[in-house]
């Protein structure tokens, strides 16, 4: 008889392929699995088809971690994987305590989480540890006359996630209307293509496999085509970038442009979680899924960096799932006042 393994997939939002494929790495790796789906609000698609569902507290309310606290020991929670970059450093604060009641969250150190979820302090690390990256600034400083900038520009909000508020803009017409009201930061748009790199990260800091995906095309910040490379120089700027990191373990994915008419390479992003193409690069012959569930259940690591599929191309389509009501209707999490 195998024994039950609880995996919570926080924030479930839209991961509804994450979740599949969280439950049947569960089920390779030799665990009866169950997938709990937690959310604020019920109409996310992902929360109604985990195993068991709990509407849950924003992280920003004072009681959500004595909440999850007790849901997780209630419930036997073995692993939490967090989904959206605002909960990151809720986790990465809290880690210890959830440890404390039997649960391991796939989170990287407070340090790390801090470094990449803001864009000032990655662009610091990059150029602190000589790693290649675009030129940038603040919003302010190109408005006030900062020179060496020439239009067109890419601006994102300092802390932004999902592409929320990220544009071109033309102008310093344009750059005044976007940034209005914000904390932005301005770049320079690097030549190329675009590769979302995933990468595993093993307990010791190694980086165990790193999967390039070409992003062909993208749809509100998350990758609707995508092709696995192999290319050997965005594979090893990759690796440099996640070994680099203090306390990153587990997946994480790295924005990389490349131009292989110049050899030039620009690292954009860090993302020290599953990115929303995760699925291209499991079904390429990468599951970071299973290979999380191995080192947070004791089994040995079966990562390997050389049975991928090059060339594998994802084509995503809309889907939907259907609920009551009843089933779609928000109410307070139990538990809370």
């Amino acid at each position: 008889m195998k024994t039950e393994l609880t995996i919570m997939l926080s924030a479930a939002g839209r991961r509804v392929e994450l979740l599949r494929l969280l439950r049947a790495s569960a089920h390779d790796a030799g665990f009866d699995p169950r997938i709990l789906s937690t959310d604020i609000t019920r109409k996310s698609p992902a929360f109604h088809l985990g195993d068991v569902q709990r509407i849950v507290p924003p992280y920003r309310d004072p009681g959500c971690l004595d909440f999850l606290l007790n849901m997780c020991r209630e419930l036997g929670v073995r692993l939490v994987v967090p989904t959206i970059d605002p909960e990151l450093p809720f986790y990465a604060q809290h880690r210890e305590k959830f440890a404390a009641v039997g649960t391991t969250v796939m989170i990287s150190s407070v340090e790390t989480v801090h470094i990449c979820n803001d864009k000032q302090a990655t662009h610091d690390f990059l150029v602190g540890k000589g790693l290649p990256t675009v030129r940038q600034s603040t919003a302010g400083a190109v408005l006030a006359g900062e020179p060496g900038w020439t239009f067109p520009l890419f601006v994102k909000p300092r802390g932004g996630s999902a592409s929320i508020g990220a544009r071109i803009v033309k102008s310093v017409d344009e750059l005044r209307v976007a940034t209005t009201g914000g904390n932005y930061i301005v770049q320079e748009i690097a030549p190329g293509s675009e590769y979302t790199v995933d990468l595993y990260i093993d307990r010791t800091g190694k980086c165990r496999c790193t999967v390039p995906r070409l992003r062909i095309e993208t749809r509100a910040g998350e990758v609707s085509k995508g092709q696995t490379c192999r290319c050997s120089m965005v594979e090893e700027l990759a690796t440099r970038v996640a070994e680099s990191l203090p306390g990153a373990w587990g997946v994480i994915n790295i924005q990389i442009f490349y131009d292989p008419g110049s050899d030039q390479l620009n690292v954009i992003e860090i993302n020290p979680r599953f990115g929303g193409g995760y699925p291209l690069t499991h079904q390429a012959g990468a599951p970071m899924a299973r290979w999380i569930i191995e080192e947070v259940a004791g089994l040995p690591l079966t990562a390997r960096n050389d049975q991928w599929e090059d060339g594998l191309t994802m084509l995503r389509y809309d889907d939907a799932v259907f609920v009551s009501r009843a089933q779609a209707e928000d109410d307070k999490p139990q538990g809370t006042k």
